[in-house]
């Protein structure tokens, strides 16, 4: 893709058949205009943050996109909603699925409706160590650390464990 970026998103679903959803949102992700999937992690399992609710399935996946960061966002909330997600007031909230943009190549932007790199994902093992398989030498734009850096430093076994037989067939 000429003039193409490389973005890094995180999918995350605690709700329902969480398999069939991140699988349903890859293939969302496959076949959306202006991306391509180049890459994505295993999938991990991992305790959830903020009220009392399932465990979550995790998974980074790196795309090639020649959409600039809001309109890559867009798509991402677009697919959120086709995937039946519902925001509401409380943060942390149990959902089908979450599609969080990370990184979109080197850019940072405070934006009210967009913050890059992602705001919280230096404190996130269940975001580093997924990405951590992808890009472990990339460079967070802001802390100027490597991700296998950040994620050495949260790294918790017994909350972010890798799920065996991960991706049906």
């Amino acid at each position: 893709m000429s003039g193409s970026r490389q973005a890094y998103v995180a999918l995350g679903s605690n709700l329902g058949d969480r398999r069939k959803t991140l699988v349903s949102a890859l293939a969302a992700l496959a076949h959306e205009e202006g991306m391509r999937t180049l890459a994505c992690s295993r999938v991990y399992e991992t305790e959830p943050e903020g009220p009392p609710q399932e465990r979550y399935l995790n998974a980074v996946v790196r795309l090639e996109t020649f959409l600039a960061p809001r309109a890559l966002l867009g798509r991402l909330l677009a697919i959120e909603v086709s995937h039946g997600r519902r925001r509401g007031p409380t943060r942390n909230a149990p959902r089908t699925l979450d599609l969080d943009l990370l990184l979109h190549g080197d850019d940072c932007l405070d934006a009210t409706d967009l913050v890059l790199p992602h705001p919280r994902m230096h404190l996130r093992a269940f975001v580093l160590e997924p990405l951590c398989e992808l890009a472990p030498q990339l460079v967070h734009p802001r802390l100027g650390r490597t991700i296998r850096e950040l994620a050495a430093g949260v790294r918790d076994p017994a909350r972010v464990r890798v799920l065996e037989d991960p991706w049906p067939g």
